[in-house]
């Protein structure tokens, strides 16, 4: 169980999440957490493992509680289900939905239900609501042999929908998204695609690009490459120079040689930089560290009140063959701070400007000093 929460006098919120056989005692644990905790906003969700400071606590029973102080912080927590994303016609609807205009919000912190609703149709429509603004979180894991988990907003447990809470006033939302890649080759310009087919890159048949690109590897490198391949694509095309968590990582599905066309888990557009990566432990390690170095360096003098993590079921012990790899590193470059968390059916964080459903991922939300 994973569940962050506010404290008084100053804006207080706690997070909780629990695994799968907590379910049927949910509720009652909420509602002990709200009265003897005095917790005015309690919201988190349910996770197949958990996250709390240096530990991952991964195959076990437990509950993860965070509790945070945030100095003039605005917060507005509110819950939407399939309904309100099949109603959603224009940004207007969610504004009234949560009483939030876009300059009242400086991000946002989601938990959502993967089994009962269409989330990336909620994010796209969500992030027009509020163009620019970073949305981070986690969608809710259980029992991978069942289609079920639980989201929670106070002493409230839904099995369906998602649970969204705004950062306003004096405190935002600073973010680390690690897709777990390195980049591989150079980058390329996309000269021709149809939906997700790439036929042509710098003029050129897609799968030779590709072909070269492997080919050019160190023996080494090519075995590690070999069925971990991936494709990113930048976000910001007016950039000088490309750099880690500037492209978003995506699945190469396929690539004919026959035809040259490489097909992605994605729909670039034409003009579009790319560049191959791969994927692996030793690829995930590395690209984690940078970006936390960078998050590191850029936050040097800014105040940080704790930190939300939510790291990919497919990371974890499985991943590095090591334990508490992600929660581990987190305190090492930016702590010592709070940090809770859990493991999710998918990661929800931003890249450039626009926000973006993950795999494989570890999406770090930092409550911050605005």
């Amino acid at each position: 169980m994973f569940a962050p929460g506010w404290m008084r006098p100053r804006s207080r919120w706690d997070w909780c999440s629990c695994p799968p056989k907590f379910f049927p005692h949910a509720q009652a644990v909420l509602e002990i957490l709200q009265v003897h905790a005095q917790i005015p906003l309690l919201a988190g969700c349910s996770g197949k493992n958990l996250i709390a400071d240096t530990h991952e606590i991964e195959e076990d029973a437990g509950l993860a509680l965070a509790l945070y102080a945030l100095p003039d912080a605005e917060l507005t927590a509110v819950r939407f289900t399939q309904e309100d994303v099949e109603a959603a016609e224009d940004a207007g609807y969610w504004h009234s939905h949560t009483g939030v205009s876009p300059a009242q919000s400086n991000g946002w912190l989601v938990f959502a239900d993967p089994f009962h609703m269409d989330c990336e149709a909620w994010l796209r429509n969500w992030s027009e609501a509020y163009p620019k603004t970073p949305v981070l979180g986690g969608l809710a894991s259980g029992d991978p042999r069942d289609t079920a988990s639980q989201v929670y907003l106070n002493h409230e447990v839904f099995e369906d929908g998602g649970i969204a809470i705004s950062f306003g006033g004096g405190v935002a939302l600073a973010s680390v998204i690690s897709q777990g890649c390195t980049p591989i080759g150079e980058t390329w310009t996309l000269t021709k695609v149809e939906q997700n087919l790439i036929h042509q890159i710098g003029n050129r048949p897609a799968y030779q690009v590709l072909a070269e690109t492997f080919n050019a590897l160190p023996v080494d490198e090519q075995k590690q490459s070999r069925g971990n391949l991936f494709v990113g694509l930048a976000m910001n095309e007016y950039l000088e120079d490309f750099h880690r968590g500037d492209f978003l990582i995506r699945n190469l599905l396929g690539a004919d040689p026959q035809s040259g066309i490489v097909a992605i888990g994605a729909l670039p557009r034409l003009g579009q930089t790319i560049q191959f990566q791969r994927r692996d432990a030793e690829a995930a390690n590395e690209d984690m560290r940078a970006l936390l170095d960078r998050a590191r360096k850029k936050l040097a003098t800014a105040t940080i009140y704790g930190g939300c993590l939510c790291s990919c079921n497919g990371r974890g012990r499985g991943l590095f063959n090591a334990p508490d790899h992600d929660a581990r590193m987190v305190q090492d470059l930016l702590g010592p701070m709070g940090v809770a968390g859990f493991f999710c059916n998918g990661e929800i964080g931003p890249v450039g400007e626009k926000n973006f459903l993950h795999g494989y991922t570890a999406s770090l939300a930092l409550f911050v000093k605005k």
